[in-house]
């Protein structure tokens, strides 16, 4: 689960870490409040989407008098943000955050998140500030420390120091960088978070240390322990597809292919897409329907895939571990027949009844495409695709 930048300062603050003065707003008349209500001569005016780049985007502006603030507002406000993370489509602007201006001496990296190959946290530092982490790992992987942490033993002090040290922060700013670590550490602990990242992290002339800007994820499989994390969801920001699957439980992620996927656990539908490429087509989408796979949830699973206008083709591959697959086969042809496919439907099931599955689909009266094997039904697929049943 995603939030806003201002969301996710708001989380920071009652952890103690610093960030700078800012207030929400919906309208211009609000951003000009918030402006006059902070204080100060001069302001950021910055586009909450959930995507980054926006100040490449035109979405992150300054503004010395509080009617440059409605100026800017006004056009920010409402505007179609397009950055390299959004793509081409873009997303509306609907709110804003209004933030004080910050005398900036120094712009660093710092970031939390899961090494899955040591299963540890890590803290990560980068004297890179404002430049794409993914980038810098690219280009200067050298110029990223980590300290991982010990789950048991948490974060200690002399590794904020050591990460610190590492930044070449002295004196003040030392000492500030080394509680702002501690503090980033304990809310990304705190909270179950996926990702805290903080890109820049400044070095103020004064010396202090701010977050100024923040992106925060968090392990929707933890949501249950903060309930009050619920009302910062915004569903604007959220493709719409992968909205609805989460009201039927279903894992779904839309991506750019045109071969729709269907598939029981997370680990087959990852494999399931890598056959799919190699055999030359391209997923549409990862949709894991979980053990079960009863009719219900099929039939959810085919109006999600099919709700994506480019799916010209559907995968169906589940293995009858927790399910026999005669019933997932039923299931099928249920679901096949309420929602009225119209593209080409290719099935393999194994497992548990494998081969009276196939002999329901092949006597349901519908045109499924059975494979036996997994490379057998990627091949298919992409064969439908290329030559549609009936051509």
């Amino acid at each position: 689960m995603k939030v806003h930048e201002y969301q996710a300062k708001e989380i920071l603050r009652k952890f103690g870490v610093a960030v700078p003065a800012g207030k929400v707003a919906f309208s211009v008349d609000e951003a000009v409040s918030a402006a006059y209500g902070i204080g100060g001569s001069i302001w950021v005016v910055k586009a909450q989407i959930h995507a980054g780049g926006r100040g490449k985007g035109g979405g992150v502006r300054v503004a010395k008098t509080l009617e440059e603030v409605r100026q800017v507002a006004s056009q920010i406000l409402g505007m179609k943000l397009v950055t390299h993370q959004t793509g081409p489509a873009g997303k509306i602007v609907k709110r804003l955050l209004i933030e004080q201006g910050v005398a900036i001496a120094r712009e660093i990296y710092v970031g939390v998140t899961l090494d899955r190959a040591t299963s540890r946290n890590v803290v990560m530092a980068s004297t890179e500030g404002g430049v794409e982490i993914e980038k810098v790992a690219a280009e200067s992987p050298e110029k990223i420390l980590r300290e991982p942490v010990e789950r048991t033993a948490g974060f200690y002090p002399f590794q904020a120091r050591r990460l610190a040290f590492g930044l070449g922060l002295t004196g003040e700013a030392f000492r500030n960088g080394v509680k702002f670590l501690a503090a980033l550490y304990n809310a990304y602990d705190a909270m179950d978070c996926s990702l805290a990242e903080i890109n820049p992290l400044v070095v103020t002339k004064d010396g202090g240390v701010l977050a100024l800007d923040a992106k925060i994820n968090f392990d929707d499989n933890a949501l249950d322990r903060h309930p009050e994390l619920a009302g910062l969801r915004d569903l604007d920001e959220e493709d719409s597809l992968e909205v609805e699957a989460s009201k039927s439980n279903l894992n779904y992620i839309k991506l750019e292919g045109n071969v729709g996927c269907m598939v029981n656990g997370a680990g087959l539908a990852m494999g399931t897409m890598d056959i799919i490429k190699l055999a030359g087509g391209e997923p549409a989408n990862f949709l894991d329907v979980g053990g079960g796979a009863s009719a219900e949830t099929v039939e959810s699973g085919f109006k999600i895939i099919l709700a994506d206008p480019h799916v010209r083709a559907v995968l169906i591959n589940i293995f009858g571990g927790i399910v026999r697959c005669d019933r997932v086969a039923t299931g099928v042809v249920e679901a096949a027949r309420k929602v009225k496919v119209e593209v080409p439907i290719v099935v393999r099931l194994a497992g548990t009844n494998a081969e009276i599955a196939q002999d329901i689909l092949k006597n349901s009266g519908m045109n499924f495409l059975v494979a036996g094997s997994l490379k057998e039904a990627a091949e298919k697929v992409t064969q439908a695709i290329r030559e549609p049943v009936g051509a």
